[in-house]
């Protein structure tokens, strides 16, 4: 019988391998399990790469806080936020604007426990426990309405999250239930694993995911661009991770294609 830590909720399934503890053990986190380490090391022995692109995508993540913020947004709803590491939403836009309120939304239980243990004493961010797709729920749970004015300008963050929902779900139609509570001026910004340039390794990697409660379904540019009906696309468009505005001081990337993730970001279209 596997070793349950303490920090372990009891409701947590232990042996069955979790993408948001694999990324926490990929970003090099204490917050997983060995079922999450071992099919963690198994995808990294057939794809060498992956914590590099974890680590660029949660780089997208901090550069696209700071760009929002600089739009004038102060408001965040954290959609598949996953466990807490270094530069989260609530650190890097308080860090720009100390009146940033975020809520955080994550389905797996281990990553919403730590949340909420980082989050004592901080006033203007929650999590909330759910799923990303049961859009209703989270738009009125008690956090949302408490932290959040949707009636003003807010930024839905969907860093990685999408590639986790079936076509069977309808990845298109739970951002067009998002977009419809979003006011003129919100943004929405996306991470998304992609089969471009990469091709078998990715198919491989959704394969070994198949394995975890939380496959992967990687698409292309266009699949991606598609998600985003609604919304004016923000230069550079949709571009591989480390190519979406660069800090100045990062080199030049060789091979961006090997980052094998999409990232954009999008204002709610005034019309």
């Amino acid at each position: 019988m596997p070793h349950r830590p303490a920090w372990a909720p009891d409701e947590v399934e232990i042996e069955q391998p979790s993408a948001a503890r694999m990324y926490d053990f990929y970003l090099g986190g204490s917050h997983n399990f060995e079922a999450d380490r071992e099919l963690a090391r198994l995808a990294v022995s057939h794809w060498p790469d992956l914590p590099m692109v974890m680590r660029a995508n949660r780089a997208f993540l901090r550069r696209a806080v700071r760009y929002l913020v600089g739009q004038g947004i102060t408001q965040f709803l954290d959609l598949g936020s996953g466990i807490p590491t270094v530069g989260n939403v609530h650190e890097e836009a308080a860090a720009a604007d100390p009146s940033c309120r975020v809520v955080y939304v994550d389905v797996d239980p281990v990553a919403v426990a730590h949340s909420r243990l980082l989050l004592q004493g901080t006033h203007n961010a929650a999590v909330i426990h759910a799923d990303a797709r049961d859009a209703d729920f989270v738009l009125n749970a008690a956090e949302t309405r408490a932290l959040l004015d949707l009636s003003k300008p807010v930024a839905v963050m969907m860093v990685a999250l999408l590639h986790f929902v079936p076509d069977t779900d309808d990845p298109a139609g739970l951002v067009a239930r998002y977009r419809a509570a979003m006011s003129p001026g919100s943004y929405l910004a996306v991470s998304h694993a992609t089969v471009d340039g990469v091709g078998e390794l990715m198919r491989e990697h959704e394969r070994i995911y198949q394995r975890s409660a939380t496959p992967i379904f990687a698409r292309t540019h266009a699949q991606v661009e598609a998600l985003f009906d609604g919304f004016d696309v923000v230069e550079p468009g949709v571009v591989f991770l480390p190519l979406w505005r660069p800090d100045p001081e990062e080199p030049p990337v060789d091979r961006p294609e090997r980052f094998s993730g999409y990232a954009v970001v999008g204002r709610v279209s005034s019309e």
